[in-house]
């Protein structure tokens, strides 16, 4: 049986900290995992991978001891099953704006009797070799179900969605909460703090993880001393293109 480290740190109390992985590249999440990084979340949302090809970020992801989770494309019941039987150590579901949507993610995370995943013997329960009721167990009890804030009408019902039983985390978007509100990008808009301590104190009152995206370490830090716990970090091309373009930008200087 796997055990999710990342749930168990983060119900421990620690702050965990993860990155956005957009291009199918193993090569890159591994070297996330020896950076130091404690999860990726591989984004089938914006980002083009597949189940198939998400494999094999997952697998680069546990080789160097990271928690991979999959950020789904949409609150489907074959794109979250599918998500996790390729072997997701959780999911992260967009535009959760009420408790009837936050009730529906985590239903088709779990199995009976906690919800309604379909059954098969994909890679999650190690091809059939896990037995059937342990794998089950397993997966109903390590499985991390993540729901983003992103929207007004989801700040709005945060109340709701954070007493839903089975959700682990809130992760606020302060992105696309900036489309929602109307002033798209300003994510330092006293607006947009607002709605991130509405999250925050959301999360407190009913014993939920905050997790939120920061684009810059300095800005993880503020939103970890807030009391944000888990905690993306930019994009794995946005952190290696800044980090080239500071490199070339240096070199050429010196000419």
């Amino acid at each position: 049986m796997f055990k999710n480290k990342l749930k168990k740190d983060l119900y421990d109390g620690k702050t965990c900290f993860g990155t956005f992985i957009s291009i199918n590249s193993p090569d890159i999440v591994e070297i996330f995992g020896i950076a130091g990084f404690d999860f990726v979340i591989i984004d089938n949302e914006h980002g083009y991978m597949t189940p198939e090809t998400s494999v094999g970020l997952i697998r680069a992801a546990e080789l160097r001891g990271m928690t991979p989770i999959i950020r789904a494309t949409e609150n489907s019941e074959t794109v979250i099953l599918r998500s996790l039987d390729v072997g997701a150590h959780g999911v992260q579901v967009p535009q959760i704006n009420d408790e009837k949507a936050a009730e529906l993610a985590v239903k088709r995370s779990k199995y009976y009797p906690q919800g309604i995943r379909g059954v098969a013997m994909p890679r999650a329960g190690e091809y059939g070799l896990t037995p059937i009721f342990e794998y089950f167990k397993q997966e109903n009890e390590e499985t991390l179900v993540s729901v983003h804030c992103e929207n007004v009408k989801g700040l709005e019902n945060i109340e709701a969605i954070a007493a839903t039983p089975g959700v682990d985390v809130i992760f606020f978007g302060p992105f696309d909460m900036s489309q929602s509100m109307g002033i798209p990008g300003q994510v330092e808009h006293q607006r947009i703090q607002e709605a991130a301590q509405i999250v925050l104190a959301a999360c407190k009152k009913h014993g939920k993880i905050p997790g939120t995206f920061c684009g810059t370490p300095e800005a993880a830090k503020a939103r970890a001393a807030q009391g944000f716990r888990y905690i993306a970090i930019g994009m794995e091309v946005t952190l290696i293109g800044s980090y080239l373009k500071n490199v070339i930008n240096k070199a050429k200087a010196s000419i």
